[in-house]
């Protein structure tokens, strides 16, 4: 009976061993899947914070380019106005009070442009430079260097490095 009893208790401590490596074997692998688990969505929580990162950067520049885009669109309007000013306050024959309500017109419309930071394209006496000025006319002056600027037919501007409109100009030579 002894041996009954021993081979039982021993019997009875192999299935315990086998079922403790069976346990162990499953925590094993519910271990493997978690980690697995938990790598797909710490990858995917990256990626969603590059791409929220991403958005965010493309936005912030989208907003910082809209200002000055509109602030082109709007000082383009408002050409031909600053324009008829000049050649309104150019063509006139007397000095009344019209015109001196022109010229302060023409006054307040150049200290707005200031505000915004529209400049004057300087023409006359400059090189040609056809990122600034537009030739309409070539003419042959021995008295003038190659490629300069004779006369300007309509005054160009731009705001910082941006053109909004070039100079119309004769060019010497």
């Amino acid at each position: 009976m002894a041996d009954n009893k021993q081979t039982e208790e021993k019997e009875n401590l192999q299935q315990d061993v086998a079922e403790e490596a069976a346990a162990e074997a499953i925590e094993e692998e519910t271990q493997n899947e978690f980690e697995k688990k938990y790598n797909d969505v710490n990858e995917k929580y990256m990626r969603t914070l590059a791409e929220y990162d991403n958005y965010r950067k493309r936005t912030i520049k989208e907003k910082e380019s809209i200002y000055p885009e509109a602030k082109a669109v709007v000082v383009e309007k408002f050409l031909p106005l600053m324009d008829n000013f000049s050649r309104a306050i150019e063509s006139a024959e007397n000095k009344d009070a019209f015109y001196d309500g022109v010229v302060m017109l023409k006054k307040q419309m150049d200290e707005v442009f200031a505000t915004l930071e529209v400049e004057e394209i300087e023409s006359v006496g400059q090189q040609f430079n056809p990122e600034l000025h537009n030739a309409v006319m070539h003419v042959d002056d021995e008295e003038q260097g190659e490629n300069v600027i004779v006369e300007e037919f309509q005054k160009g501007y731009k705001i910082g490095e941006r053109v909004i409109r070039h100079s119309m100009v004769k060019v010497a030579n």
